[in-house]
């Protein structure tokens, strides 16, 4: 389900519908014949959103079944509405995504340069498709209904760890630049309001010990070795090196 089906860019074989969960209203045909969702609480502008209630309201009236819902472990509307509920819920818990290694990618193709804040900060990050694997797990077996699933990759890294990495794939030199401005802006182009940019800033100076503990689920839940961060890089080396 996307706001834009034009823009999926899916497999063929993936049925693609249109959807957007801060307008409930979009979801009604969306949900006929669905057993199971996929949930995440914050909007297009990493916002959290303010339809949970309606969202799980819907769900249910259409016979979804289980729900596995991404949160940070604090609980809002959102959250208390889908435990509230009558579904099967499952939390998964990701401190942090491979993918934001993304947000490096313009000043490496242009510069040769990562400037971010965090840069000994260590952290355990997941990647995007092993939370997609426990999720569907969660959603096709039973026994994780009530359960929270705390996820992470299989090796704490700070963001120099993950700068070397890079460059080892790419095979190029990369310089590491700590700069919070930098840090500041990046996020402010993602739509970030400014409240929340101090707080990962502070998050991530600081981040709690679940943050950089690797803890095995993704292999418990899906009998899969959770993805390193170079695997993750070799599967996305187009973001990282010049046309």
């Amino acid at each position: 389900m996307t706001r834009n089906p034009r823009q999926a860019n899916l497999p063929a074989d993936v049925e693609v519908v249109a959807g957007d969960l801060s307008d409930p209203s979009t979801l009604v045909s969306t949900l006929v014949g669905v057993s199971g969702m996929h949930l995440i609480i914050t909007g297009a502008e990493y916002t959290p959103l303010e339809t949970g209630p309606e969202i799980v309201e819907l769900a249910v009236k259409a016979g979804v079944r289980r729900v596995t819902v991404l949160w940070n472990g604090e609980k809002g509307p959102f959250e208390r509405a889908v435990e509230e509920s009558d579904l099967e819920w499952t939390q998964l818990q990701a401190f942090e995504f491979m993918a934001n290694a993304r947000k490096w990618a313009d000043s490496i193709r242009s510069e040769g340069v990562v400037r971010d804040l965090f840069g000994g900060s260590r952290i355990a990050p997941v990647h995007e498709a092993d939370i997609g694997r426990v999720a569907a797990v969660a959603l096709n077996e039973d026994g994780h209904a009530g359960k929270v699933y705390t996820l992470t990759g299989p090796e704490r890294l700070s963001v120099q760890d993950r700068v070397r990495i890079i460059r080892e794939i790419i095979g190029r030199d990369i310089q590491f630049v700590e700069s919070s401005e930098e840090e500041r802006e990046q996020m402010r182009k993602m739509g970030v309001q400014e409240d929340a940019i101090e707080y990962v800033i502070r998050w991530h100076l600081n981040p709690p010990k679940s943050a950089y503990t690797v803890i095995p689920t993704v292999e418990e839940i899906t009998g899969q070795p959770a993805r390193t961060f170079a695997q993750w890089v070799s599967e996305h080396v187009q973001y990282f090196k010049k046309p």
